[in-house]
């Protein structure tokens, strides 16, 4: 960079390369007569940056249930400039692949198969994919038995070697381990669940409905609707094993039903979504001993609302300052602030999804819009997210989508 000072004004060249250290060196005796001069060489000799333009792009994955609308998993290319969504083309043919998550390299993705039969045997499916980066289309790679009913969540651990699932009607968890081309391997760690919480209609049985790994790829912790409680595992990023953690388990208010989870930014404290009596509980984490504590529970809802609600899922601004939560029922997304350095919440707003039943929903990679994905109208949503209040404002037409459950973002290359 060369600043060049004349009487009235400063003025600032961006420099990049070995051909502008001789106009660095020139003696300029009347500045304002050579400042034209610079500037026209500078350019030709390309010592000024043009601006280096990235893509904005993004696929958008939805995960559905198989039926009338829906034939597998669907992709859609999204803009994060303007905030438009394009068609969703089906990426590949497969059965109730509910939820999804990405590998962190970017080139496979990996689908639950939410059934209660596979291949013929008792139990739930994971499917692996591999992605064609031009297309965002999806190959076939193989799939592997859950050892449960209805899986409906799963994830990637950080260093891209196990699936981590979730096992709702089978109460259940379990790691997969993933070959070198992305396919997975047979399961390595099963833990089955066991008891029942104070709801006889929800919680008959454990219901293990999500599943999660902390920064550090130590502890996983599992939403169990069916328990009333988030559990712990340690987590052997070598070996895949699953064990559980001693620590003491956080208290939940009898039948709240914990269905999802989300930490705030450095895990100063993460975000227990319970679905049966639509709340929000803050939970401190201790990130040494793998510890949840509860600090506070807020409703999803307004006060006035009497109607029936479940909610579905829950995310964190990439800032850290906001949390966003959807009711199905009252159809909407409820909007909150972090108030303190604790994690603690404020309601902000409750904005209509503009369609029925919001299963789940995304927060773009550059945190400027969500999409949200509505189940019973067969449709997907745009929000734009007001970066200072962290308000949502509806953006753009629906665009088509047979029974979305799940929106996961890709960013391209």
């Amino acid at each position: 960079m060369a600043v060049f000072k004349g009487n009235d004004e400063i003025i600032v060249f961006l420099i990049r390369g070995p051909p502008c250290s001789s106009l660095l060196a020139m003696s300029i005796p009347r500045f304002y007569e050579s400042a034209a001069y610079l500037l026209r060489a500078m350019l030709l000799l390309g010592c000024l940056a043009a601006p280096q333009v990235q893509s904005q792009s993004s696929w958008v994955y939805f995960g559905t249930y198989t039926g009338k609308s829906s034939r597998g998993i669907y992709v859609s290319r999204f803009d994060s400039k303007t905030g438009v969504l394009g068609p969703a083309e089906l990426a590949v043919e497969t059965k109730d692949p509910s939820y999804l998550a990405l590998h962190p390299g970017g080139k496979f993705l990996y689908a639950v198969n939410e059934v209660a039969e596979f291949k013929g045997k008792p139990g739930g499916g994971v499917s692996s994919f591999q992605i064609d980066p031009k297309t965002g289309l999806l190959t076939s790679l193989n799939s592997e038995s859950s050892r449960g009913g209805a899986p409906c969540h799963l994830i990637v651990d950080k260093a891209g070697k196990h699936v981590l699932v979730a096992n709702y009607t089978g109460g259940s968890v379990g790691v997969l381990p993933i070959a070198a081309d992305g396919s997975l391997k047979p399961m390595v760690s099963f833990v089955q669940h066991t008891g029942k919480g104070t709801n006889p209609a929800r919680q008959e049985a454990p219901h293990a409905h999500a599943i999660y790994l902390d920064a550090a790829n130590r502890y996983a912790l599992v939403s169990d609707l069916g328990l009333d409680k988030v559990l712990v595992y340690r987590f052997d990023a070598q070996t895949g094993i699953l064990s559980l953690n001693d620590a003491t388990l956080a208290e939940f208010n009898p039948g709240a039903g914990p269905r999802h989870f989300a930490f705030l930014p450095r895990e100063r404290a993460g975000y227990s979504l319970n679905e049966i009596q639509s709340t929000i509980t803050t939970l401190s984490y201790d990130r040494r001993r793998g510890q949840l504590s509860a600090l506070q529970t807020v409703s999803t809802l307004p006060p006035d609302f009497t109607g029936g609600n479940g909610t579905a899922e829950i995310f964190v601004h990439p800032t850290g300052k906001f949390v966003y939560a959807s009711n199905r029922g009252h159809d909407s997304l409820a909007v909150f602030k972090v108030t303190d350095s604790q994690g603690r919440l404020s309601p902000v707003q409750h904005v209509p999804i503009g369609g029925r039943t919001p299963r789940g929903f995304g927060i773009d990679p550059t945190g400027r819009w969500i999409l949200v994905g509505n189940q019973s109208s067969d449709q997907a949503t745009i929000f734009r997210i007001d970066s200072r209040t962290g308000k949502l404002t509806a953006a753009g037409a629906p665009v088509p989508v047979g029974s979305p459950v799940s929106v996961h973002f890709l960013k391209m290359k």
